[in-house]
């Protein structure tokens, strides 16, 4: 295998995605190890080395002696046709050894639009695409990541989802596995077995019947041991940060070091996916990630550290975080990367110490809506004078690059809404020129809103496609007549993927046949071809509307509700009812509301004093 595959790099674009052998891989003796997996992220090279999840995952198993885990990653084109043509199975990095010979395959999904590519991975590997084709012999598909949390539209596909936070599970899974393999029983034993995991959903053991209308009747677990619903797992401490990073051979879209300061946010942003899912906050000590930077720069020699969260200007102890990083690391030159600011929680000393920190970088904020009205509405409550004020102290304090994330498409939104997003801009624009001339840039970043599961949005529908291409002339005319840069989400991609995180059991069909109509890199706006989407939906004869442009009962089961986040829906139906009166819930961090995710946590239950609202 590895004479044959040589004999292919020459012919492919970047040969460093396929040739493993970097710093800091691991590498067992296969013979001499029990069983083995093979951690696939199903996009390129490029962009799955910097998954934190995928290295976390690769550092916990490979601690363990009887445990191999190595990488593989999606080929490009260039690639995949080396490969079809010459008959040669898709591969992992450090052995080379077939996908196939594995015992476990575990696929992450941190977003919807690589469904497709899970399709052509397995079918690279010569895996049976199917859950129920496959036999004893072939590998075990287990998938987890932000995805999991609709499992549905990859039921057919997948023998079992790991949901919720892994550090643990993984580990479970694969001593069941162990204990599964050394008894001899059949693949439907294994599969029993797993779905008594807390955490694991195995699709084939419950079934999903339809009303008339196409809603979901209910999803019936078929025995009494399955869960049900099944409750997502969580970390009650975070584990240490891993330090042991693979360097990549070629150049990654994050090629830093990665340290996690925090897990969940409180802010309950309702549009947010990742806000309600990953709950309750958790941090890390000062002292703690100090040492993890320390640690990690040493073990890789990178020069740039990258502070990962959900929110980092809410992390409590962020800036004598950043004071001991500017004091321990610059004299190593060491540049640091804090995303996710938030205007409320930063302020002018955090300011001071980001410049020290990343001289030459820009500034990065996030009002998602440009009224006071509809950033009610969606629960990021912001005076327009305190931003444009803050916009005065960024560029007063030397930064020149400012970039503003807005959504559009929100529900209750308006014209007037998406052109206050214009105003909004050249507002800040003008503090800026007053202050550093032409040198100052304001990058406007649109996005299109997509009602995602588990968030008090995820009845609404998604805005009309007609819509969001008016709003996005309005928007591309102001911003050039405004001398604003601006990038923005394609319609067709936000369409796509609405599809995929709204949908049912049956989209599965509809993966499949697009799959077979060509579709792959979804992700990649150059390669989305949205007709074999179209034609897809045709062949199986669903309406893609259904998923998108339908508004959905509050009484309706939705495809995910036998999978629990923690988050109660009844709790999410009160803030969608707050949200239509334009009604904000503080931080919750200040009162809690019974959101029911303490419930997940025993000796943190809320008590009788916990403040909840209800629905007006």
């Amino acid at each position: 295998m590895q004479t044959q595959l040589e004999s292919l790099l020459y012919r492919v674009e970047k040969p460093g995605r396929y040739v493993g052998g970097e710093y800091n891989q691991v590498v067992k003796p296969w013979e001499s190890v029990e069983t083995h997996v093979a951690l696939v992220f199903p996009d390129i090279y490029d962009i799955g080395q910097s998954n934190l999840g995928l290295a976390i995952l690769y550092d916990i198993l490979n601690r363990q002696p009887d445990i191999l885990a190595e990488r593989a990653y999606a080929p490009w084109i260039d690639m995949e046709t080396q490969l079809r043509e010459h008959n040669l199975p898709l591969f992992s990095l450090e052995s080379k050894m077939p996908l196939s010979e594995f015992d476990i395959l575990g696929i992450t999904l941190p977003y919807e639009q690589i469904y497709t590519n899970v399709i052509n991975i397995l079918d690279l590997a010569g895996i049976p695409l199917f859950s129920n084709q496959r036999t004893k012999t072939d590998p075990l598909i287990l998938a987890g990541g932000q995805a999991s949390y609709n499992p549905e539209p990859m039921a057919d596909f997948i023998d079992a989802f790991a949901i919720g936070e892994g550090e643990e599970v993984i580990l479970e899974i694969t001593h069941a596995y162990q204990a599964w393999k050394r008894s001899g029983a059949a693949r439907e034993d294994l599969l029993t077995t797993l779905a008594e995991v807390p955490g694991v959903y195995v699709p084939s053991l419950y079934t999903v019947s339809y009303n008339p209308d196409g809603t979901i009747q209910a999803v019936t677990p078929q025995n009494e041991q399955v869960s049900f619903p099944v409750v997502k797992r969580i970390m009650p401490k975070l584990p240490p940060p891993i330090t042991q990073f693979i360097v990549p051979n070629v150049q990654t879209v994050h090629d830093r070091l990665s340290v996690e300061i925090m897990r969940g946010c409180t802010r309950g942003c309702r549009f947010c996916h990742a806000g309600m899912v990953n709950r309750p906050v958790r941090e890390r000590s000062v002292e703690e990630i100090i040492t993890a930077i320390d640690d990690g720069l040493a073990a890789t020699g990178y020069d740039e550290v990258g502070i990962l969260s959900l929110s980092s200007s809410d992390y409590t102890q962020i800036l004598p975080l950043t004071e001991e990083i500017y004091h321990k690391f610059r004299d190593s030159h060491v540049r640091v990367s804090l995303p996710s600011l938030r205007i409320a929680s930063f302020s002018v000393d955090l300011m001071d110490e980001l410049k020290e920190l990343s001289p030459a970088g820009g500034f990065t904020i996030a009002p998602e809506a440009a009224t006071e009205r509809l950033r009610a509405v969606i629960n990021k409550p912001l005076d327009e004078n305190v931003l444009l004020e803050t916009a005065r102290t960024i560029f007063e304090h030397g930064w020149l690059n400012l970039k503003m994330y807005f959504m559009i498409g929100l529900p209750t939104e308006t014209m007037e809404d998406v052109q206050a997003i214009l105003d909004l801009g050249s507002k800040v624009h003008k503090i800026g020129r007053s202050i550093a001339g032409n040198r100052v840039n304001i990058h406007l970043g649109i996005s299109t809103f997509i009602p995602k599961a588990h968030t008090p949005f995820q009845w609404y529908p998604m805005d009309t496609p007609e819509n969001i291409q008016s709003k996005l002339d309005l928007l591309k005319r102001g911003a050039h007549q405004a001398h604003l840069k601006m990038t923005y989400n394609l319609p067709e991609a936000s369409l796509v993927e609405s599809w995929l995180s709204r949908g049912d059991r049956r989209l599965g069909a509809v993966i499949l046949q697009a799959w077979q109509n060509g579709a792959k890199f979804d992700a990649w706006s150059e390669h989305l071809n949205l007709q074999a989407w179209q034609d897809a939906f045709s062949r199986v004869e669903l309406d893609p509307d259904f998923y998108t442009l339908r508004q959905r009962s509050l009484d309706e089961t939705l495809p995910w509700d036998h999978i629990s986040t923690g988050v109660s829906k009844h709790f999410l139906l009160t803030d969608l009812c707050l949200s239509q009166a334009e009604r904000t819930r503080e931080d919750c961090r200040n009162s809690c509301y019974n959101c029911g995710i303490l419930d997940c946590f025993e000796s943190t239950r809320p008590t009788q004093d916990d403040v909840y609202w209800g629905c007006p």
